[in-house]
């Protein structure tokens, strides 16, 4: 082969092996790269494995064949009881409405149904206001901060993002892509900003925003809203209020009027109980006035709301709209889960919801475990980040509980990622009286632990 045959031949190599370098060109900012490498690497890089697990007799054939086979929760196909912060478990007629035969979206029977869920997300964020409101999109919550740093915000803007865990630093992300300035203001690992500390901060720069998540999926703290919107319209009144709530519509309180917020922003799979794949809002008259009064156009094509607010108040109002094209079946699941959701008082829902979190907390303390929000009032009433006894890491804990039919998730927060589980107790898991999920759970936690050489 000649020199320059053989240098070609070189190249193409190396451009091979570039790409399947097993490291990404650039990092990836997601749960999912966190969650992996955190049950695969300790804080140095090295490969972790699972403990080897002492071996047990095994169980009659009979005996096994009923370990084996899991419990039929409801009419859908047997399987692992999914209890991780969303998506969570689904009721039947949630995902039977899923099954809605084809139509069009701008067909009036479609219009009406679209119309109904718009008005029922009115009740379950409570509001009256005829002035507020209620955007479902296709897509998740993340689009959600897309419409904000989109819609709300221009360029240049400074906002202030209340920091308790991974998905401020992803809020604040969104705001950086589309050039606006994001300050944030954290607190230690399981803790929340205090009211004091965001009293300064708002006193000493003029903020557009403030933005808190009500429950920070990575670490289980819930934020005070109410006192917390009573301190901002105190001490810089023209300070839009936004809620991060995809992991608290549904499962805790949230007032929309009663409170004075400007945006809730939430999602389809969790604590509303439907299948992913709707991003939904409450926005306020202020903040609607705050998006026409921009001075430049918004910076999004998709999530603009320059093309989705009329078409919201037309499908609300029942008349035919079209920008882009909605997911008529999930409108039907979302329909059939509010139409559930409403069908009880919601303070009965949250009530329901804090017994079960008290419960699964009762539990943990119980078998001497902490949890990383510490402090009883920052802790969510939907889910439970449980730090993990000393020595066992997600990976000897988390396949064992699948095998007993049980599903939870692993660490989220980058600092501490392989030292806790997250326990997540929302939606029909909670309120249906038939289901033991909640229950069977914290026994197979158990099991698992002691699998795993934990005595408690």
């Amino acid at each position: 082969m000649a020199p320059t045959s053989r240098a070609s031949a070189s190249a193409r190599i190396d451009q091979i092996a570039n790409h399947l370098d097993s490291k990404p060109f650039l990092e990836l900012n997601t749960p999912f790269s966190t969650e992996r490498s955190s049950r695969s690497e300790d804080e140095r890089g090295n490969i972790k494995r699972p403990k080897p697990q002492e071996k047990k007799p095994e169980p009659k054939l009979q005996q096994k064949a009923e370990l084996e086979r899991p419990k039929k929760m409801s009419n859908q196909k047997p399987h692992p009881a999914l209890l991780i912060p969303g998506p969570i478990e689904f009721d039947d007629a949630v995902l039977d409405s899923m099954s809605h035969h084809s139509e069009s979206h701008v067909g009036q029977p479609f219009v009406n149904c679209f119309s109904e869920v718009l008005q029922n997300l009115r009740k379950l964020f409570q509001t009256t206001d005829p002035a507020s409101q209620p955007f479902v999109i296709s897509g998740s919550g993340t689009l959600g901060w897309d419409q904000v740093a989109a819609n709300l915000v221009e360029p240049g803007d400074e906002v202030l993002v209340l920091h308790t865990g991974y998905f401020a630093d992803s809020f604040t992300d969104c705001f950086e892509t589309y050039g606006v300035k994001a300050t944030q203001l954290k607190a230690p690992i399981g803790d929340r900003p205090q009211l004091d500390e965001i009293e300064k901060a708002l006193k000493e720069k003029e903020y557009k925003m403030i933005t808190v998540t009500h429950v920070d999926t990575s670490t289980g703290v819930l934020s005070e809203i109410k006192a917390l919107s009573e301190l901002v319209h105190r001490v810089s009144p023209d300070t839009l209020v936004v809620v991060d709530g995809v992991c608290s519509v549904g499962s805790e309180e949230i007032r929309f009027d009663d409170w004075k917020l400007d945006v809730v922003l939430t999602a389809s799979q969790k604590g509303i109980g439907c299948p992913a794949g709707l991003s939904i809002m409450m926005v306020s008259g202020r903040a609607i006035e705050r998006f026409k009064a921009r001075k430049t156009r918004p910076t999004s094509y998709f999530g603009s709301w320059k093309n989705w607010l009329p078409i919201m108040q037309n499908y609300e109002a029942k008349k035919p709209s079209y920008f882009a094209t909605p997911s008529p079946q999930l409108v039907h699941a979302l329909d059939t889960s509010l139409k559930q959701i409403l069908s009880r008082p919601l303070d009965q829902r949250f009530a329901d919801h804090k017994a079960a979190s008290q419960k699964v907390k009762k539990a943990v303390a119980d078998l001497g475990l902490k949890q990383l929000a510490s402090k009883p009032e920052n802790q969510a009433n939907g889910m439970t980040a449980i730090y993990l006894p000393e020595g066992i890491t997600p990976p000897d804990v988390l396949p064992n509980l699948l095998k007993k039919g049980v599903i939870f998730a692993g660490g989220l927060h980058k600092e501490i990622a392989t030292k806790y589980i997250r326990f997540g107790h929302m939606g029909v898991s909670v309120t249906d009286p038939e289901r033991q999920d909640i229950t069977a759970a914290i026994s197979k936690l158990k099991e698992s632990l002691a699998d795993s050489g934990y005595k408690a």
